[in-house]
């Protein structure tokens, strides 16, 4: 068994050339594109935002890459305006080579109270033991995958519009959602935020949650 840490893949975006683009389209519903700066789309889009005119953000999108718990994207799935390819439990024999002949767990550092975790830890162990005595009785992958537990990390890619990701960011970074994908999304947001601030600024988050769990987050050029 393998204990791993949570990350998030971003592709490199430039958020002033995406906000312009989202200009230029929503102009096209006055024909004035001749009244474009290098600054109106901050104006443009503060407005559209406030008067809840956000269908204009739905022209760009972003793709990224998490490696999380099975239980996460269990949640995000649930969003039907994005679209997602998942690791699948079926066909990934975590007894292969391939992935090193034991199943990657995913670290709940949030249980921080010592014996729960050693709980959770042995748990995790005996869940392993059992799938790899499994597959040496012959048993399929499908037969297998019904032991694996919420913790099994779990690699997926996710992409979605500019309007999709700020409904899904600003559900799904609040106190009430579970901490792995606060894990991942508070720091996907916090990025955002750097990047096209007049769209994502009015995002709140749970600014409670400890900044060391955060995942770690990755800028690449393709995810």
């Amino acid at each position: 068994m393998r204990i791993v840490e949570p990350w998030i893949k971003v592709e490199k975006i430039d958020g002033k050339k995406i906000m312009k683009k989202i200009e230029r389209a929503c102009r096209t519903c006055y024909r004035s594109e001749g009244n474009i700066t290098e600054d109106s789309y901050k104006v443009l889009l503060k407005n559209c935002i406030t008067r809840g005119h956000e269908s204009v953000l739905e022209h760009e999108k972003v793709t990224v890459r998490i490696y999380d718990d099975v239980g996460s994207y269990k949640d995000l799935t649930r969003h039907r305006f994005a679209s997602f390819s998942v690791e699948s439990t079926r066909y990934c024999s975590y007894d292969k080579d391939k992935y090193g002949n034991e199943i990657a767990i995913m670290n709940p550092v949030y249980i921080e109270e010592k014996e729960v975790y050693n709980t959770w830890k042995n748990a995790m162990q005996e869940m392993e033991n059992a799938y790899i005595k499994m597959k040496e009785l012959g048993a399929s992958t499908d037969m297998c995958r019904e032991i694996l537990p919420h913790s099994t990390a779990a690699e997926y890619t996710m992409t979605a519009n500019i309007r999709e990701w700020k409904h899904i960011l600003s559900l799904r970074t609040t106190k009430h959602v579970h901490p792995s994908i606060r894990q991942v999304l508070i720091p996907l947001l916090k990025y955002f935020k750097e990047e096209m601030p007049e769209i994502f600024d009015d995002v709140e988050y749970d600014e409670e949650f400890n900044p060391k769990y955060y995942a770690k987050l990755m800028i690449e050029d393709e995810v």
